[in-house]
């Protein structure tokens, strides 16, 4: 083995044992204890952190910032990282935000020029472009350590009609059209909200989770991950919805997430959304289809007739209503 790929071996060896002492490492590498002190030396001046301490229970450590050990990558996978790096430029918040910034520096420059301008090109040709939404989440990153710890929070929350104090346990964190969301299961209302996090006014208190609550033994189901709860929501049935679109409707339809689920286009034109959707949803179903007018003809439920009628009414008491 040489030197480069032994150096290269004692990263990786020293990032799993976390805690060890030159012998253990000279024993492995089957080399002397000098050699690895040498080792050891090299990589401290590289920036690997450790400390050592010395005694009969001294010995090395790795501190928590530890130094990954070099990755080797083709081009197109260099690309490939660049350009999955460049659909989170947009997103006005992130958890590291600061580090998405350096590691694309560090990245960049340590590749060859040639490739650099080829990545470039790929950065002037294609953008995952998301709308300023003008939301700040402060929060973001704090909210991101009690996701990945399992913990209870307690927050202020202000919500479209009042600002109030929940306690909840998050389930995770997604992204979708430029906001940040995290699904949680909320002690007050007891049931699975969806809270956005540009909303959350402030963390007042973060617990552990010690004992186990009804909400984690079943009597309230909570989802293990944030992909089961999604799909999880995809499958919830509370309505079966069927509305007919025009041309233009069908357009507006295939740009939305939500419904263009259950979209399907007439070869003769226009189409049909069929599909189930949660309680929960039928309003932002009814606030959607508002702006659409005569390009989307809701047949059922009668449910979501009688909003649609309803915000027409009051739309029509707004503008139309002789003083």
């Amino acid at each position: 083995m040489s030197k480069a790929e032994r150096l290269i071996e004692l990263m990786i060896t020293i990032n799993a044992k976390r805690n060890f002492t030159a012998g253990e490492l000279a024993k492995e590498f089957s080399v002397s204890k000098r050699t690895i002190l040498r080792d050891l030396q090299e990589l401290e001046r590289a920036g690997f952190p450790l400390y050592s301490e010395v005694g009969a229970a001294g010995g090395y450590h790795v501190l928590k910032e530890r130094v990954l050990p070099p990755v080797t990558f083709s081009e197109d996978e260099a690309k490939a990282i660049f350009f999955a790096c460049q659909a989170l430029k947009y997103y006005r918040d992130l958890p590291f935000e600061q580090e998405t910034i350096s590691v694309l520096k560090k990245f960049l420059n340590c590749l060859p020029p040639d490739i650099q301008h080829s990545i470039t090109q790929i950065q002037n040709k294609v953008v995952f472009w998301i709308p300023d939404r003008h939301c700040d989440s402060p929060l973001l990153a704090d909210l991101f350590q009690i996701v990945i710890n399992h913990c209870a929070a307690t927050i202020r929350y202000s919500s479209m009609h009042s600002e109030r104090t929940r306690t909840v346990i998050p389930i995770g964190l997604y992204a979708m059209n430029g906001l940040w969301y995290c699904p949680a299961y909320c002690t007050t209302a007891e049931q699975i909200r969806v809270f956005r996090v540009d909303r959350m006014k402030e963390i007042i208190e973060i617990k552990e989770i010690i004992e186990e609550k009804p909400y984690l033994k079943g009597k309230y189901p909570v989802p293990a991950s944030v992909q089961e709860y999604l799909e999880q929501t995809v499958a919830e049935n509370d309505y079966h919805i069927k509305i007919r679109l025009t041309d233009t409707g069908v357009k507006r339809c295939e740009s939305e997430c939500l419904l263009a689920g259950g979209l399907k286009i007439f070869p003769t034109g226009g189409g049909m959304i069929d599909m189930e959707i949660s309680r929960d949803t039928l309003e932002w179903v009814a606030d959607y289809l508002l702006p659409f007018g005569t390009n989307a003809t809701v047949l059922e439920p009668v449910e979501l007739i009688e909003r649609m009628r309803q915000k027409i009414y009051e739309l029509y008491q707004h503008y139309c209503r002789q003083e």
